[in-house]
C-alpha cells in the first residue's frame, strides 16, 4: 500500500484578537482580526481509509514532530471536524487520521488553529480527488475550518490574514519577511482552553467597552500599515493583547494565562522596547507564552533576548529545527 500523503498548514498569531463570539456553534466572531502567518510553527496530518463505519486518530511520528496524545474530548472534536467535511463531500468512508505538530500544544501557540487548518486541507485535497466540487480552494477551506477552529481560518493565507465573518482573506500586510520568536515561559497544557476563555470574557465589566475599542483600533491599525508606521502598528499590538487579557482576568470567574513571572517580565520588555528606535512588536495569545516580531533587519533585537533571558528556552523563525511543510 502507497504510503498516505503529508499535509501541513501553518499556526498563526492574530496582531488585532478573536476573543468572543456572536454565534459558538458557528465559531462566528464579534470582531474582525488580522493575523500574521508563522510558517515555520507547522501541524502535519496524514489521511487513509480504513474499514469499518468508524473514522480513527493517532498520533503522527516523525523527524521534528512532538509526541502528541490527544484527550478524549480532543479526539472527539477532531473527529467530528473530519465528519463535517465528509459530508460536504458526500463521503462514507471511515478514515484515519494522524497528527502531530512541530512544536508545542495548548500552550498560547495557537496549535488548533494549524490542526485544524491541516485536518481541512488533507481531507478537502483527498476528497476533491473523489468527488470534485471546487470547494478545496483556500477561501473555500478557510470557511469549512472556521467551523472546527475558528482561528484556523486565517492559515490558509500568507503572509497576512483578515478574517471579518464567515470566512478569512488575505490582508495587505505591508510588514514582509518578519522574524519571529516565542519566548517559553510555559509550555505545558494550559488550565483554561481558548474555547472556554471564548464562554466567559462576555461576563467582564470591560466586554462591551471592548467592542468598540478593538474596531477603532483596527482603523488605527490599517492606517498605519497603510502608512508603512511599523512603531505605531507595534504600538497598537500592544495595547490589543493587553485589553485580551485584562478581559480574562476580569471575567466573572475570573483567570489569567500570566503569573508574577510573567508580568515581571513583560515590565523589562517594555522597557528595552522603549529604548529602541525600531520597536518590537509584542504579543501573546490565550496563553502565558509572549511572542516577538521584528522587521526583517533588526533580528538582532530578538537575539538579545536570549541574552538577557537565559533561563527562558525561544523559538525562533530563523533557526528553528522542528519538521517544515512538505
Amino acid at each position: 500500500m502507497l504510503k498516505p500523503n503529508v499535509y501541513s498548514a501553518p499556526s498563526n498569531i492574530a496582531i488585532i484578537k478573536y476573543m468572543g463570539k456572536t454565534s459558538a456553534q458557528q465559531n462566528l466572531p464579534t470582531n474582525p482580526s488580522i493575523s500574521y502567518t508563522l510558517n515555520h510553527l507547522r501541524s502535519f496530518v496524514t489521511i487513509e481509509p480504513i474499514s469499518g463505519d468508524k473514522d480513527q486518530w493517532q498520533p503522527l511520528v516523525g523527524d521534528g514532530l512532538l509526541s502528541l496524545e490527544l484527550t478524549e474530548k480532543g479526539k472527539t472534536k477532531f473527529l467530528n471536524h473530519l465528519s463535517r467535511i465528509k459530508d460536504i463531500w458526500g463521503i462514507k468512508q471511515a478514515y484515519l487520521v494522524k497528527s502531530a505538530n512541530n512544536f508545542p500544544s495548548d500552550c498560547g501557540i495557537a496549535s488548533s488553529s494549524s490542526s485544524f487548518a491541516a485536518l481541512t486541507f488533507a481531507a478537502a485535497t483527498e476528497f476533491e480527488k473523489l468527488q470534485p466540487n471546487g470547494r478545496a480552494t483556500p477561501e473555500s477551506m478557510s470557511k469549512i475550518s472556521r467551523l472546527g477552529s475558528g482561528s484556523s481560518c486565517r492559515s490558509f493565507f500568507d503572509s497576512w490574514a483578515m478574517w471579518e465573518t464567515d470566512g478569512a482573506q488575505e490582508w495587505n500586510g505591508q510588514f514582509k519577511d518578519l522574524n519571529h520568536s516565542v519566548m517559553l515561559l510555559d509550555s505545558t497544557k494550559k488550565d483554561v482552553s481558548s474555547s472556554d476563555a471564548h464562554v466567559r470574557v462576555p461576563s467582564s465589566p470591560l466586554f462591551a467597552a471592548r467592542l468598540k475599542s478593538v474596531k477603532n483600533r483596527l482603523v488605527l491599525l490599517e492606517k498605519a500599515n497603510a502608512n508603512a508606521d511599523w512603531n505605531t502598528f507595534c504600538a497598537l499590538a500592544i495595547e490589543e493583547f493587553e485589553e485580551m487579557h485584562q478581559l480574562f482576568e476580569t471575567s466573572v470567574p475570573s483567570f489569567s494565562y500570566r503569573n508574577e513571572n510573567t508580568m515581571s517580565v513583560l515590565k523589562r520588555l517594555h522597557q528595552i522596547n522603549g529604548e529602541l528606535k525600531t520597536k518590537m512588536l509584542i504579543t501573546m495569545d490565550a496563553g502565558n507564552n509572549i511572542h516577538f516580531m521584528t522587521l526583517p533587519d533588526h533580528r538582532g533585537d530578538l537575539q538579545t533576548l536570549a541574552e538577557l533571558f537565559p533561563q527562558n528556552t525561544f523559538i525562533n523563525s530563523w533557526s528553528y529545527k522542528g519538521a517544515q511543510g512538505v
